[in-house]
């Protein structure tokens, strides 16, 4: 199934992207909606918020005092902490008996208001932020809720900021505009992106590409999503034994096919087989079960490059997934060749005019085999020399958080 988390700040209109989402066909958990539910009376987690806050937090009925309690813990962040130690775990226990009853193929929306607080963006396929600007949310509150502004400002500030939780979406949706504004970019989002997604993942198959080696511009945001991408690989098996961005997207000021190259470090082959299944689930399905890269000096034994390729469900952004044995002549060249590019200025310009030599000679084909292959007598001839003296020469060494689980 396609995993989603779904948050916003508060006042952003995060329910009305969630309801539309349902409207469409996915399967909704909300947070809020069982934070509501394990407290009920005669519930444990009533009972833990009683024994934390005192009999005075029930009100006569017997239930929770939801305004004398939020004006406690907005007021004392360390009150805060202790209620979520409360509600969460069991917030989680029952979205997870829910998650477990959905069918291959469901699109799953977990709508949960402190995603980013939580630090739970890498447990989803995608991490969707609906956003609004903050004066426009405070407007919200004070016209919709009757807040005051300072109480508005004061809910603002216990939660995330925008830009962090701008820093962890790979979806934004903009919701400062008009009802069917929003409602029109959630309908072209769930066909245009999410409904392939999941097909993908229900057949653990890569998104299709077909297109040439079009050549972007660097891309400032290329690492960040790139962080993203890692941080759900690393999730997926204790034998991914770490991580990292690789490729043209990994050097700053390089222009690049907008695809995110990455690579995991395992042990052996057969832990790259038995890892698989999981980098499918985890969005990242098999395209070739035995790949190899090009070999180089001086370890010309094909059998030493050999590594297995997995490729993004997401059609929405594409990436490739290198899974080679840590110590390996490929996983060190992919290392070294990344690093030798950010150290020097007249590398970085001498491979970027390359690239754009061999992409307006393949502009015309409909995918990136020949434009790729071209550049291999680059990379065995005039690269590899010059990487390797400067690796001596600095005394480079591949960085640390490679061999370990970040």
């Amino acid at each position: 199934m396609l995993k989603i988390g779904l948050t916003g700040g508060i006042a952003s209109g995060k329910s009305l992207v969630s309801a539309r989402l349902r409207e469409l066909g996915a399967v909704l958990i909300d947070a809020d909606a069982l934070a509501r539910e394990v407290v009920e009376p005669g519930t444990p987690g009533l009972a833990g918020v009683v024994a934390e806050f005192g009999e005075d937090i029930v009100d006569a009925g017997g239930r929770l005092d939801r305004a004398r309690l939020g004006a406690i813990v907005f007021a004392e962040p360390d009150r805060r902490e202790a209620l979520n130690a409360i509600i969460h775990p069991r917030v989680r226990e029952r979205a997870a008996a829910m998650l477990a009853t959905a069918k291959p193929g469901d699109i799953v929306v977990q709508d949960i208001p402190l995603l980013v607080e939580t630090g739970q963006g890498s447990s989803f396929h995608l991490v969707l932020v609906v956003d609004a600007p903050d004066q426009e949310r405070i407007r919200r509150m004070t016209e919709n809720r009757g807040m005051t502004v300072e109480d508005a400002v004061s809910r603002m500030a216990a939660q995330a900021s925008r830009d962090e939780r701008l820093a962890a979406a790979d979806i934004v949706v903009d919701n400062s505009g008009r009802v069917e504004d929003v409602t029109a970019l959630v309908d072209t989002l769930w066909e245009g992106r999410l409904v392939p997604f999941a097909r993908n993942l229900a057949a653990y198959r890569p998104a299709p590409r077909t297109s040439g080696p079009v050549l972007s511009p660097p891309n400032p945001d290329w690492p960040a999503q790139a962080g993203r991408l890692l941080a759900r690989i690393r999730r997926a098996s204790p034998e991914v034994l770490g991580a990292d961005h690789i490729g043209s997207t990994s050097v700053p000021g390089l222009p690049a096919k907008d695809v995110i190259d990455l690579q995991v470090n395992v042990s052996s082959l057969d832990a790259a087989d038995r890892i698989a299944r999981a980098l499918g689930e985890a969005g990242f399905p098999l395209r070739e079960a035995s790949a190899r890269d090009t070999p180089k000096p001086p370890d010309l034994d094909p059998s030493a490059w050999q590594k297995r390729f997995h490729c993004n469900a997401d059609p929405g952004r594409p990436a490739n997934v290198h899974v080679r044995v840590l110590g390996s002549p490929g996983w060190r060249y992919a290392l070294l060749f990344r690093d030798w590019l950010r150290a020097n200025p007249d590398a970085l310009r001498m491979y970027a005019e390359l690239k754009h030599e061999l992409a307006a000679l393949h502009a015309g084909d409909r995918r990136t085999l020949a434009y790729a292959e071209a550049k291999e007598p680059w990379f065995t001839d005039v690269a590899s020399p010059l990487m390797d003296d400067w690796a001596r020469n600095s005394g480079w060494q591949p960085p640390s958080y490679s061999v370990a689980q970040a």
